[in-house]
This record gives structure tokens, C-alpha cells and sequence, in this order.
């Protein structure tokens, strides 16, 4: 198939490419560097099956293909605040344009959102049919309710035009590639410890996430995009873990000598976050395989490689 996949030059897109790539389909990377960087593709750039189109999807753009995985978008508080118009744009323009292209050339539409349609759940863990808890004016706003209207864009869509969706709610995902001003819990704490610098937990620590390495996330996908089902189906771990735990453990594998220092907790952040994986296990056959801790060992080997490479 030809598949098109915005953000794909990011953390998640890059993966999701590599094994697309690997299926033997031709992929059309669109991305406008935001928070993507070429190096994640660099292996694909001469190969003939491979398009990369430097593009911001606020801007409608003409192509044919038979399925896109909708990725683009910061996801990362750090990134999406900088500029929360821009984030809001990418969200409700951006993935107009895209379900409009779907529309027009009858392609199936993968769009990936995230938990943070569930806002600071009251209810826990959260389950698919849960509606959330956000605040519509909070500084998380832009990316929350951005993403909260994707989904409706995407139902009207379907229900509508007859466009074949797919929704997927992603949950905390770590692995190589993330950024290393990413500004998530996994990739600050790796960085600080690696540079000898005391972990910074926001907050007690008591509050808790799930951790899934990307490449269960990027099977998950793919299971999705090629089922009957349209979701939203929740992935991620269900395995949970509080910030200090996940700081600990981070220190003992890289430096176990760092400090642990507290600071404030930003406003709106959600104090439990673990995903009801029933449908995606239900309906998909999917769970995560790669353990925290299998999966931290790879993450830390590329960043100290980026790192120390950098330093060279």
C-alpha cells in the first residue's frame, strides 16, 4: 500500500515508519520539523519506496494514498505550550485537511490521540468510555481539547462522508528517539542522571503513569489500522508507576549517586493516569511484552550514544 504518515520525522512517527517500511509498503513522510529531525529517517532517504515532503499540515495538501496515520502534533507539555495557538491549529485544522484528503481519495484514517482526552481522571483506571476531566481554559488546554475535537472531527467524518476511521487513545510511551529536551518524566530523568545532574521531581512523586515502550505502542497501531474496529481503544501499559519509583529506578541504572530534588507541580497535572487495556486486548489480541525495565536499558543506551556523541 502507499501510506502516508504525518509527524512521521518524530519520536513515534519514525518508528511507525521503520516497520512500514519493513512490511515492504511505500511510505510518504510528512513533517514540518517541529519536533521531528531527519536523523530519525535518515536510513529511509535514498530508498525508492520512500517520500519524505517537508509540510505543515495546517496547509491542505493533495496526495494519493490508501491509508494515513494522522501522528502530527507535539506531545510533549514542553512543546505544546510554546505555542498553544499553533498546537490548537495543527489539532483542529491540521486534521481536517487530513480526514478532507482521506475524504477525497477514499483512504482509511488513523488518527492518534492521546490520554489526555481524560484530563485529571476521576475515574481510575480509565476505560474508553470515560469522558474526562479537563479544563477547557487550563495551560494543557490546547493540547487536551485539540485532540478532544480531533476525535469529534473524526466521527462527524465518518458518520458524515462515510470516511473509514480509526482512533487510537495513546498513553505515556517511551523509547529511543525521544527528544532530549522532550520534557516527559522518562527522557528528563535519563538526561539528568546521565549528565549529572539531580532528578527533578514536580511534586511529592506519589503521583503515577504507565510506561509503554514504543514498539508495543507501534504493533498496537498497526493491529488497529488493519481490524474491523473503528475505537477509540485506549494503548498503553497498564503497569503503574509512581514518578518517584520511575526516578529511583532511573538513578540506580545510571548514576546512583544523583540527588532527587522537588519542585511545585504544574497546574492541571493529572495526578493517576493507567490505561483499561480490555479492548485493545479484546478486540486486537494486544498487550505490551517489553518490561520497564528491558525497555529503559535501550532507551538510556541511545540517549547516553546522542549524548556523548554530541559531546565529541
Amino acid at each position: 500500500m502507499r501510506i502516508l504518515v504525518t509527524g512521521g520525522a518524530g519520536f513515534l512517527g519514525s518508528h511507525l515508519i521503520d516497520r512500514l517500511m519493513a512490511q515492504g509498503h511505500e511510505v510518504v513522510c510528512l513533517d514540518n520539523f517541529y519536533t521531528g529531525t531527519k536523523r530519525n529517517i535518515l536510513k529511509w532517504l535514498d530508498n525508492p519506496y520512500f517520500e519524505l515532503i517537508r509540510h505543515d499540515i495546517t496547509e491542505p495538501i493533495r496526495l494519493e494514498v490508501d491509508q494515513i496515520y494522522h501522528l502530527a502534533c507535539p506531545a510533549s507539555p514542553v512543546h505544546y505550550q510554546y505555542n498553544p495557538v499553533k498546537t490548537l491549529k495543527t489539532n483542529v485544522i491540521g486534521t481536517m485537511n487530513m480526514l478532507g484528503l482521506a475524504k477525497r481519495v477514499k483512504a482509511r484514517f488513523f488518527l492518534a490521540s492521546t490520554s489526555e482526552v481524560y484530563g485529571d481522571p476521576d475515574v481510575h483506571p480509565q476505560t474508553e468510555d470515560y469522558r474526562g476531566n479537563v479544563n477547557c481554559i487550563g495551560i494543557r488546554s490546547c493540547y487536551d481539547e485539540g485532540k478532544r475535537v480531533a476525535e469529534t472531527l473524526s466521527f462527524d467524518y465518518h458518520r458524515q462522508n462515510g470516511v473509514d476511521i480509526r482512533v487510537v487513545r495513546i498513553f505515556n510511551t517511551y523509547g529511543p528517539r525521544m527528544l532530549e529536551n522532550d520534557g516527559r518524566v522518562v527522557s528528563n530523568f535519563i538526561v539528568q542522571a546521565l549528565r549529572n545532574e539531580p532528578l527533578t521531581i514536580y511534586g511529592d512523586g506519589s503521583q503515577t503513569r504507565s510506561f509503554c515502550y514504543v514498539s508495543d505502542l507501534v504493533e498496537g497501531f498497526i493491529r488497529l489500522m488493519n481490524s474491523n474496529e473503528i475505537g477509540p481503544m485506549n494503548l498503553g501499559n497498564p503497569g503503574e508507576y509512581t514518578i518517584l519509583e520511575l526516578a529511583e529506578k532511573i538513578q540506580n541504572m545510571i548514576n546512583p549517586g544523583a540527588e532527587i530534588i522537588f519542585k511545585p507541580l504544574p497546574q492541571d497535572d493529572p495526578k493517576q493516569r493507567q490505561p483499561d487495556i480490555t479492548r485493545a486486548k479484546t478486540w486486537l489480541g494486544w498487550e505490551p511484552t517489553v518490561p520497564l525495565d528491558r525497555g529503559l536499558e535501550l532507551t538510556i543506551k541511545d540517549f547516553r550514544d546522542r549524548i556523548e556523541g554530541n559531546k565529541q
